[in-house]
């Protein structure tokens, strides 16, 4: 033995496989999981998303067998975003009493009362232009978002969504003062118990390619920049969160996830609340498109980036590879 061996040798705790996983201080769980749904109001049956291989598009009498499946193996919520038949320039689908989000939050409690649903509330998959509230022109005859016109439209949307069963709102149409407005509508419609999930720190990203062709909510002109979070800019992040506790949110979400794992961590250690994180489509897809290289094991590299967004702090982790994760975290 040489001078300069190490009296301590920490490769001793990593040698057993049971020492390990005793010593494993992150444990991703399916009770942590919320799976997304994309429930599409006229397709006549299931159609598979070629931007992300294994998700889909699903009519409503699918999606709802699909989430009592879920619920069967153990995830405990799912995301439901509804995709409308038609579309106008203010997004009126979205509050419809008999929209498709609304048939389907009341068709999955039916066939999974156990299950959370969480509706997304925004407008952008149902306005014609694809943008997440009215269109106003700004002083240079520009079409922008008008902020404060999309508060009255989304809390009509989120009580709309209680109503037909969401058991949680999430708005993610990133308007300055829309949780004050959905929880004063949630409120005076006799929802005071329903939570809003905010996504409080959504950056605008180029990871959501896959999802808006699942969603159908690409933007007809422009982009997002001017309402989502500057990734350039993640000194924002507490700023928004705080100011979503502060109207009345209940659990806040970072999107994206894997990409942002340093604002998950200054997130959930810079407020006293519940943090979920969005592990979004295109960093899913990058995943299973490595996959179907060779470049990567699939289930080893969803795994890791998993524990990886537990590790910076998120308490709910919502991902395409829910239902997958459900089976291999229980293997």
């Amino acid at each position: 033995m040489s001078a300069g061996y190490p009296v301590r040798r920490l490769r001793r705790l990593r040698h057993h496989p049971q020492l390990r996983a005793m010593l494993a201080g992150v444990r991703p769980s399916v009770d942590e999981l919320i799976a997304p749904l994309f429930v599409h109001e006229t397709l006549p049956a299931r159609r598979e998303i070629a931007a992300l291989p294994g998700q889909f598009q699903r009519p409503v009498p699918d999606a709802a067998e699909h989430a009592a499946a879920l619920a069967a193996k153990g995830v405990r919520a799912v995301l439901v975003f509804g995709i409308p038949g038609e579309k106008d320039p203010l997004g009126r689908g979205a509050w419809r009493e008999d929209g498709v989000a609304q048939q389907a939050a009341a068709a999955i409690k039916r066939a999974a009362p156990e299950l959370l649903v969480i509706a997304d509330t925004c407008l952008c998959e149902y306005t014609d232009h694809g943008h997440c509230g009215p269109l106003r022109e700004d002083a240079d005859g520009r079409a922008t978002v008008d902020n404060d016109a999309a508060l009255a439209l989304l809390a009509a949307t989120a009580v709309s969504q209680a109503r037909a069963g969401a058991d949680v709102v999430a708005p993610s149409a990133m308007m300055d003062g829309q949780v004050r407005a959905i929880r004063a509508g949630l409120d005076a419609a006799g929802f005071a118990s329903t939570p809003i999930l905010s996504y409080a720190v959504k950056f605008a990203s180029a990871l959501y390619g896959p999802f808006r062709e699942a969603a159908g909510s690409a933007p007809a002109f422009g982009d997002r920049r001017g309402y989502q979070m500057d990734l350039r800019a993640p000194g924002q992040a507490l700023a928004e969160a705080r100011a979503d506790l502060a109207e009345g949110a209940d659990l806040l979400m970072v999107k994206p996830a894997a990409t942002y794992l340093d604002v998950i961590s200054a997130v959930s250690s810079g407020v006293d609340a519940p943090v979920a994180a969005y592990h979004v489509s295109g960093e899913y897809a990058m995943i299973r498109f490595a996959a179907a290289a060779g470049a990567v094991d699939e289930r080893a590299a969803a795994l890791e980036v998993t524990s990886a967004i537990k590790r910076a702090g998120a308490d709910l982790i919502i991902t395409y590879y829910a239902e997958a994760l459900a089976e291999w975290l229980r293997a």
